[in-house]
């Protein structure tokens, strides 16, 4: 009978065997480490085009930023042009306030028959104080400021009698609200206003 020894076959078989599966580990490892060094690169980039992107972002904003605060200290003087525009078309409107408080007053004194002892305005009130011969004189005074368009509401706050040489005298003071000034502009927009209705 033939004897075949079969032990070195299967010693260099099973060599082959593992010099193939470290072969393979090798290979898979260094296929993992391509892998592993390609994503890494790629995830380093994304990062770096981030950083890029955040620097710039960063540099817009501080642009931004200082046109902003520009554009509020725009803002700012436009506000204190306004204010100052409308400090303006007050005194504006004012200008010709006490000359036409003295012109109605000279237009709705009772003649020879009352004088005013005092007048004094602050703001939108008138404070009148005077003397006339009776109270009759005393009510068309009230009825001549009532009708004048000048003033609202027209109250007598008092009204005393004083001894004079000749005849008793009657002292009175009388307080008027003004109405607010219209100025051509709003006087048409009114007139328009009541029209349409």
């Amino acid at each position: 009978m033939i004897r075949i020894n079969l032990l070195p076959f299967r010693a260099a078989r099973k060599k082959e065997n593992i010099r193939r599966q470290v072969s393979i580990f090798m290979l898979s490892l260094a296929f993992m480490l391509i892998i592993f060094f390609y994503y890494n690169s790629r995830l380093g980039n994304k990062v770096d085009s981030l950083n890029a992107n955040i620097k710039h972002t960063k540099t817009e904003l501080a642009k931004y930023n200082k046109i902003n605060d520009e554009i509020a200290q725009i803002k700012k003087k436009l506000s204190n042009l306004k204010k100052k525009v409308a400090v303006m078309k007050t005194l504006e409107a004012n200008r010709f306030e006490p000359t036409r408080l003295l012109d109605v007053m000279t237009q709705v004194v009772v003649p020879k028959r009352m004088w005013f002892t005092s007048l004094e305005s602050k703001g939108d009130k008138v404070k009148i104080n005077g003397t006339a011969l009776d109270n009759k004189t005393v009510a068309d005074f009230m009825v001549r400021l009532e009708d004048c368009g000048l003033f609202k509401e027209v109250d007598l706050k008092t009204l005393k009698r004083i001894k004079g040489q000749v005849k008793d005298l009657k002292s009175f003071t009388i307080s008027c609200t003004k109405k607010p000034v219209i100025n051509s502009k709003s006087k048409k927009k009114l007139e328009n206003a009541k029209a349409e209705k």
